[in-house]
Parts: C-alpha cells; structure tokens; sequence
C-alpha cells in the first residue's frame, strides 16, 4: 500500500472528553470499522445508534473495583502490541484479535486539581491507569497501530482513511509521539501534584520533582545572537492576551528578540485596564509609555517620550487598532512588530503597504491577571517564582513625608509605578500627565539610572519640572531626592525598607516633595 498504508478494520475507543466522538464512531461504522468501547463512551455511541461492542464482552472478562480494572487485559494489550509477520501465531493461540485504532484521552486529573476544595483521595481516583497503558502500547506499536489522544485530529485521520483506505506511516509516527508527549504531561502534572503534598496532605507551593511541558511552535532564525539556534514553545493551552495564545497576522518571521520584547511590551500595557494605552518597547524595556482618550493620542505621547530609541522598536495597545493610529504609526517611525488585542479592517490595509512590519494580534486581555509561574534556567539548574502580579492602589499607601501628594500626582505616580514594574533594575520613570517624561534603566547605580531618565527627558525636550519619579526599590542614601528634586520632580513613589528611609523622608520634606512608600519592590532582572 502507498506510504506504508494500514487499514483500520477494528478500533478500541474510550474517552474522557467525548468532544465529537459520536462523529468519528459514526464515520469508522460507515467504514465497516468495527468499534470496541468502554463504560460511558459505549453507552453514548450506543443511545446514538451506533453498533459497539462493550469491552467486557470482547475480553470475555468483567469490569472490576468500580471500573478501575477493565482494560488491563492480555486480549487488549496483545491486540494493540501485536507485530505483523511476529505474534500472529500467538495471537490466534489465544483469541486475540488485532486492534488497529486507539482513541483514549484520560480521566480530567488537571480540572480535578485545579479545584479549590479539592481532596487528595478526590485527586487520586482521577489518576487514570488503563488509559495510559493502552496509549503507550499503542504508540509504541505504530508500526502497525494508529493512536489519538486529541480530538483535534478526528477529522484528518478519517479524511485519510476514506481517501486512501489506511492511515500512512508518518502520520502514525506523528500521532504516536504526540501520545507519549500527551502521557507524558499527564505524569507530569501527578508528580508535581503528589510530590507538593507534605505529610499532613497539604499542598506546598512547590514540588519537589518539577516536570514541565511546552509545545514547539516554530523555528527561529537564530537566538540573540546569530550564532544560537532558536525556537518559540508554548504552553499546550496558553490563554488570549498572552503572546503564546497570539498569532502573527503579517510581516517577516518572528525573530527571538522580537517575542521576548513583544512579551514585555504585552505585559506592560496590560497593567493599564480602564484607559487607552501605548507601550513602546525597545530591547526588553519600555523607552515609551503613554494613556489618553484613545489610543492615537497614547501612541503620540508614548513616541513623544523617546522617538530615538522608538525607531526600530515593539509597540503594544491594549485596545482595538483602527486606520488611523496605524496611519500614526507609519507616518512617525519604523516599528519591527505592533501588538494589540484586535485590529479593524482599514488598520490591516494600512499595515499591509509594509510587508516586512510584524502584526500581532494577542485575542482578549484578561480582565485579572491569574497566578503563574516563572522559569529561569541557570547553569545545572532552574529558579522557579510565581510572577510579579501584584500592584498597589497608590490611594492606600504610606504617605512619609509632610506634604501630601496632590490628585495629579496620585495620578501619576499610580502610572510611573506600574512603568517601573517593568523596566530593568535598576529602574527610575520620570512621568507628568500619564506620560514618561524619562526612564532610566538598568543601571548599577540608581543615582545614575536618575541621571539617565533626566538625559531622555532633555534628548526628547521635554520639561521634568513638575514630573513624579518612581523607583522600583528603596533609596539607599538621601542623594537620589537630592537629584530628584534639582531636576524638578515634586512627588516621588518607591518601596521604602531601606536603613537611612527617615533621612530620606527629611531631604524630601526638605524640598517639598510628597513621597509615598508602596512597601513593595519590584526588582525586575
């Protein structure tokens, strides 16, 4: 047969995610294909009309201990692990038929534990055994077994096997691996379960195995270097607003520097929820941030920023992009990639006179920004944090100093403050009217990051007078207000903690600035 053909003649099928089954026994039936089932996936194809063979009568072997023993059979893993031309004779010897299709996808263990009332003997039932075997046996044997695990791939393989009359050998080889990555992840999310449970069954923050599984996505041309190989992996269900939920709509190939800056442009404009924002990134920190009535005048005010640094850069929106803003955009600068949660048809048009401009779109942001967790890797090992999602209502903060901040700069320090989470430590914004006047950023020394943001400022001409600063940690002598103050900043918002925090309160009550403490850092490497 062509490519290696095998026909399907008998299929075994037993699922916990019933998504379109009852379509694909239905078109195996049409076939001729005989269907094999268990428990509730053989009622359901049944009350559909559908002949099935429950598996306790083809075992000739009842269903035990409230089903936890049904598959577990040599007339199952023989008609699976069976080899054409090797076991044939021993199959016959022993009434084992040959299974040639395997649909099984497993018990819900992860919506199990992702419960918040959730038991550990609840999680344990919901460890699937029979499943898991089947599916390593028949990936194992694709040689001559075709396994899914995903309905996803329902339609293909049927389309395949009415045009053809068998599936080829590189789809069973593409199948079976995605089999044992599936069971693979399986046993991951067990481990990492099992192993956070301490002795009185309560549930640590983190595992003592840590497994973890990403799916390739593509290739890059190289990594931040032309030297390194490269490749983008995704989370198997990323959610919309992320950049692994997100695809690219136009433009050249996604370059490895070009996600991770697309990523922190993403993260950062999320923090904006209620106004229209801009965020312009430019290597892996923001160079341009800007709110405003809509997200033209956002983008102008961002641009206005920094327009040098902004050349060649990452933009990010957190709204729907029409003609006009894109029409902005190309008039004022050359961009690598646009991110935005939705474009209109007029923005598409305009963005398609610069095929080489990379479009994205991310989907929805969320409303909440839902915990998560963060990877590192570091020579011969990993650090694992749960990411930085917090932010402080500026309105419940410390006030240190004599003079209270007046409403604008409440304003503007709530906005500096959520610039700095994501600008390099260390960090020091600059910002007047929801605008960053200067960012300074990962600098050794924050007195010099300072020195940085009033250098932007001045390159960009605009007026520090009357800006906020935020820093995204504590200052550690007075010279930073010092500086802050000769520059013109009124208000400044950092963490506080530091030792000499009252000499620091006294050289800002000393320039008459208003300075609040968040009791938070956020150091950002």
């Amino acid at each position: 047969m062509p490519q290696n053909r095998v026909p399907i003649r008998r299929a075994l099928i037993s699922v916990s995610d019933k998504t379109n089954i009852e379509s694909l026994a239905t078109g195996l039936s049409r076939l001729g294909v005989e269907i094999l089932s268990t428990g509730g996936t053989a009622k359901m194809l049944e009350q559909a009309g559908i002949l099935v063979t429950e598996i306790s009568e083809y075992t000739e072997f009842p269903e035990m201990m409230d089903g936890r023993i049904k598959t577990l059979h040599p007339r199952v893993h023989g008609a699976l692990l069976g080899r054409n031309g090797v076991d044939e004779e021993v199959m016959s010897q022993h009434g084992i038929e040959s299974i040639d299709l395997l649909v099984v996808n497993l018990y819900p263990f992860e919506s199990t534990i992702k419960k918040a009332d959730v038991t550990l003997e609840e999680a344990i039932e919901n460890i699937d055994i029979g499943g898991p075997a089947m599916i390593r046996a028949a990936a194992k044997n694709h040689d001559r077994v075709t396994v899914m695990v995903s309905p996803s791939d329902y339609e293909e393989m049927l389309d395949e096997l009415t045009t053809y009359g068998g599936i080829s050998h590189a789809n069973r080889h593409i199948l079976a691996a995605k089999a044992f990555a599936h069971t693979a992840r399986y046993d991951g999310l067990i481990a990492n379960y099992l192993s956070a449970i301490n002795d009185t069954e309560e549930q640590e923050d983190f595992p003592r195995y840590l497994t973890q599984q990403f799916k390739h996505r593509s290739e890059l041309r190289y990594g931040e270097n032309p030297h390194q190989k490269a490749a983008f992996y995704t989370e198997e269900h990323p959610v919309s607003g992320t950049i692994g939920h997100a695809w690219q709509i136009q433009g050249k190939a996604l370059s490895y520097n070009n996600i991770a800056d697309a990523d922190a442009a993403l993260s950062c404009v999320k923090e904006f929820k209620n106004t229209p924002a801009c965020v312009i990134v430019k290597h892996a920190n923001p160079c341009g941030v800007a709110t405003e009535s809509n997200l033209t005048l956002a983008y102008l005010k961002a641009f206005a920023t920094d327009p040098t640094s902004a050349f060649g850069g990452v933009l990010a929106f957190n709204g729907k992009l029409t003609g006009k803003t894109a029409e902005t955009i190309l008039e004022k600068q050359f961009a690598e990639v646009i991110v935005a949660p939705e474009f209109d048809d007029e923005a598409l048009k305009v963005f398609a006179t610069k095929k080489n401009l990379r479009v994205i779109c991310c989907g929805k942001l969320p409303e909440e920004t839902k915990p998560w967790m963060m990877y590192k890797r570091v020579s011969g090992g990993l650090l694992v944090q749960d990411a930085d999602i917090e932010m402080i209502n500026v309105h419940e903060a410390k006030v240190v100093t004599k003079r209270q901040p007046t409403e604008q700069e409440l304003t503007d320090m709530s906005f500096a403050w959520k610039v700095c989470k994501w600008v390099k430590s260390n960090a020091i914004v600059y910002v007047k009217g929801e605008q960053t006047i200067g960012v300074g950023a990962g600098q050794m020394s924050r007195v010099v990051s300072a020195r940085i943001a009033s250098i932007k400022a001045d390159d960009a001409d605009l007026k520090v007078p009357g800006s906020v600063m935020a820093s995204d940690a504590f200052f550690p002598f007075r010279d930073g207000i010092d500086a802050a103050a000769q520059a013109g900043i009124t208000a400044v918002i950092q963490p506080g903690g530091s030792i000499r925090d009252e000499e620091v309160i006294q050289a800002a009550n000393h320039h008459d600035m208003a300075m609040i403490f968040t009791g938070m850092r956020h150091f950002n490497h």
